[in-house]
């Protein structure tokens, strides 16, 4: 009975919201649809019974997608990606809507205005969004500041049974100094730094296709040095990521993934946008040539990428699947090409906040379908030899 209202609650709120709300939405602005989605989160997360009302919303829980993930527990695999709630003003909101974490920035080294305006479209017809914000930020020491007041550092959180996880993506500051690989070194560091005493796990960005001199740390050599010097502050229990681009060739990739071994990275997220034009899932016409392309336009190479690393890396590695998670089955595929964790923000903008308790939903519905009773169960059966 439980699972049949979950259904009818979420099909409801995806009615409301795509007859209703939607068309409002996507009648503005997208950048100022953003900001005010933020405040307007900053506002309901500010109260007990705002707070509340959301879980009753959009709330949903299962024990079979529990799971413990490079010592941490995540009470499902569906994650809010980096790059929706860059200053981390909806830490008192995410737990409240089904995620089982968030990744929150990306920040840098330094305060970061973002490229100009415009910097976001909406691709309709591909189901995509066409980013262009250049990193924008209040800056890593800001935002971990703000995370501390708000729900308090990591080691805290954990120690009075906090079960949300907050990933914290790191990069570089968007800007000519940084194209300095000493200098862009670095502003990472500084980042890494300021987020680490209240992440429970650090992404570290080296693959923003929207920030000044391109993606320098995708070379081996200046990947080399990066690792090495945040090797110095890793800290066992707290988890380091590479975020990967899906416009790397299968040479590259393996460079990455053969440097990375040589250093304390515990896994990757597959993937950050692709700045590819001639995508056959891109159906708009008079796309603009600046900025990345996430959602839709992005899954199958997204799909690709996840399967490469995990047969790489033979399933020792975490893996973070991104791109073009809108349903249940979406997210299922991924977790059998070997992701075991999952990350979305366009899903959620063309379905609404209730497709993640929906995601949830189906999932635990396809693991015991398939006889699996845990989501690791699942994670790389579609590649395995």
């Amino acid at each position: 009975m439980f699972e049949k209202l979950v259904a009818f609650r979420n099909a409801l709120i995806k009615f409301l919201y795509k007859t209703v709300l939607k068309p409002i939405f996507f009648g503005m602005d997208p950048e100022l649809v953003h900001d005010r989605m933020i405040k307007t989160g900053k506002w309901i997360g500010s109260c007990a019974l705002g707070r509340w009302l959301l879980r009753m919303m959009f709330g949903y829980g299962a024990p079979i997608l529990r799971q413990d993930v490079a010592g941490l527990t995540f009470e499902n695999p569906v994650g809010l990606a980096a790059g929706f709630d860059k200053n981390a003003e909806l830490t008192k909101v995410l737990p409240q809507i089904a995620f089982g974490f968030a990744e929150l920035g990306s920040v840098t080294g330094e305060y970061c205005p973002g490229n100009a305006k415009p910097r976001l479209w909406r691709l309709k017809k591909s189901e995509s969004l066409l980013v262009y914000y250049g990193l924008k930020n209040d800056g890593a020491g800001v935002v971990a500041e703000r995370v501390a007041k708000s729900v308090g550092q990591a080691g805290q959180r954990m120690k009075i049974g906090q079960k949300f996880i907050y990933g914290v993506s790191v990069a570089k500051t968007n800007n000519a100094e940084t194209c300095d690989v000493e200098v862009g070194v670095a502003d990472y560091a500084k980042a890494y730094l300021a987020a680490l005493p209240v992440a429970d796990y650090i992404t570290v960005n080296i693959s923003c296709p929207n920030a000044f001199g391109g993606e320098p740390f995708t070379d081996r050599v200046r990947l080399q040095k990066l690792l090495t010097e945040l090797d110095k502050y890793y800290v066992v229990g707290k988890p380091v990521f590479v975020k990967l681009s899906p416009d790397l060739s299968v040479t590259e990739v393996d460079a990455i993934l053969a440097v990375c071994a040589e250093h304390k990275v515990d896994g990757y997220v597959c993937t950050n946008l692709t700045k590819v034009r001639d995508n056959p899932r891109i159906l708009d016409a008079d796309v603009p040539k600046n900025g990345g392309i996430s959602g839709k336009v992005v899954q199958g190479l997204s799909d690709d990428l996840i399967a490469r690393v995990y047969l790489a890396t033979e399933g020792k590695k975490i893996i973070v699947g991104v791109g073009g998670v809108s349903s249940a089955e979406d997210a299922y595929k991924k977790i059998r090409l070997g992701a075991n964790l999952l990350q979305l923000i366009t899903g959620m903008i063309y379905e609404g906040p209730s497709v993640v308790s929906e995601i949830n939903q189906g999932l635990a519905e396809l693991l015991k379908r398939d006889g699996y009773k845990s989501v690791s169960e699942a994670v790389g059966r579609s590649v395995e030899k």
